[in-house]
C-alpha cells in the first residue's frame, strides 16, 4: 500500500473574480457553472483533483459580497464558514493596485482563522505584465500570505506552479473520495446548475438572480439516454414571460445550450423537458431558500 495525501482548500474572492473558473480549470471539467455576472456560485461545491499519492479537494465558495437577501445571508455564510477547517485558503483577486473591501474582509476572516493562505491575481491575461508588480507590492503588506501567484484561470498560466504550492499543504491520510471522482455534486445538482448558468448567460438585468432550478425527473433507459425533467422557477409573472420569450423562443434557446452541456457532463444524450413556474420575492423566504436547496447543513 501506497502513502497517500489529501489536502482541503477553500478558494474564495470576491462575486465574478474567476473562483469558477479556477475550479473547472484545476478539476480538468466544468463543475462549476460560469458566467459574467456576479454571484453566480451560491453553494459550496468542491472540485476532485487526485494526482498520483494526492488528492487535492478545492471548495469553490459564493462570491464575498454585501447581502440583500435571505439568499444573500446563506452565501455569505458559507463563504464564511469554508474558510475554517481547511489546510490552506486561496484568495483569488483581482489584478488592481489596491484591496478592495471586500478583499479586506476576506483578508481579516483569513487572519482570525489563523489558516495559511496563498493570493492568486488572476486575469493576467488581461494587463501589462509590469503593472503585476504594484498589486503585488500592495498585497505584500497585508502580511498573511505564504505565496503571491499571478494566474490566469482562462488560459491556465500560473495553474500548475499554484497546484504545485498547494501540495506543501498535503498531509497523510486516505483520499477523502474516490479517485475516479472530480466533484461531491449529485449529477442531478449539476445538470439543474448548467441550466440556471444558461438562464444567467441569456437573461438581463436580475432576472436571472431571481431564478432557482429544480429537477424533478432524473431517469436513464436500458439504452443510456436520460429523460430530464426540470422546473425553473422565477419571482414575477412578468419575468415569466421574459423567460419563455416570444413563441418560446428564449426558453427554447436556454434548454439547448443547457442539454448540450449536460450531455457533455453526463457522456449520453439527454431528453430535456422544462418548466417554468412563479414563486413571488422566493429568495427572501427562509422557507423556500432552504426548499431550493440553499441551507448550510445540506
Amino acid at each position: 500500500m501506497r502513502n497517500t495525501k489529501s489536502a482541503m482548500i477553500t478558494i474564495a474572492g470576491r462575486p465574478n473574480v474567476g473562483k469558477s473558473t479556477l475550479t473547472n480549470y484545476l478539476v480538468g471539467e466544468k463543475i462549476a457553472i460560469v458566467s459574467n455576472k456576479p454571484q453566480t456560485t451560491r453553494n459550496r461545491i468542491c472540485g476532485i483533483v487526485t494526482r498520483d499519492n494526492t488528492q487535492f479537494v478545492f471548495v469553490d465558495t459564493p462570491g464575498y459580497h454585501k447581502s440583500r437577501t435571505k439568499l444573500g445571508d446563506y452565501m455569505v455564510n458559507i463563504a464564511r464558514e469554508s474558510i475554517a477547517d481547511v489546510d490552506l485558503t486561496i484568495l483569488v483577486v483581482e489584478p488592481i493596485p489596491s484591496i478592495g473591501h471586500q478583499e479586506q474582509g476576506l483578508i481579516d476572516m483569513i487572519k482570525s482563522t489563523g489558516c495559511p493562505a496563498v493570493l492568486a491575481i488572476n486575469k493576467i491575461d488581461t494587463m501589462e505584465k509590469e503593472k503585476l508588480l504594484e498589486v503585488i507590492a500592495v498585497y505584500s503588506e497585508a502580511g498573511i500570505f505564504e505565496a503571491i501567484i499571478p494566474i490566469s484561470a482562462k488560459t491556465g498560466d500560473g495553474v500548475e506552479e499554484l497546484l504545485g504550492f498547494c501540495e506543501k499543504y498535503a498531509v497523510e491520510s486516505p483520499f477523502l473520495f474516490p479517485a475516479g471522482e472530480t466533484t461531491d455534486q449529485p449529477e442531478r445538482q449539476v445538470m439543474a446548475e448548467i441550466i440556471r448558468e444558461k438562464l444567467l448567460w441569456c437573461l438581463d438585468k436580475e432576472i436571472p438572480h431571481g431564478t432557482a432550478v429544480e429537477i424533478t425527473r432524473f431517469t436513464e433507459r436500458d439504452n443510456g439516454i436520460i429523460d430530464l425533467d426540470a422546473t425553473i422557477y422565477c419571482e414575477k409573472a412578468s419575468h415569466k414571460g421574459i423567460i419563455i420569450g416570444k413563441g418560446g423562443s428564449m426558453l427554447k434557446k436556454i434548454s439547448t445550450m443547457a442539454r448540450a452541456d449536460c450531455e457533455k457532463f453526463m457522456g449520453t444524450k439527454i431528453y430535456l423537458t422544462t418548466w417554468i413556474k412563479v414563486k413571488e420575492n422566493w429568495r427572501d423566504s427562509d422557507f423556500l431558500v432552504r426548499n431550493f436547496g440553499y441551507h448550510e447543513d445540506k
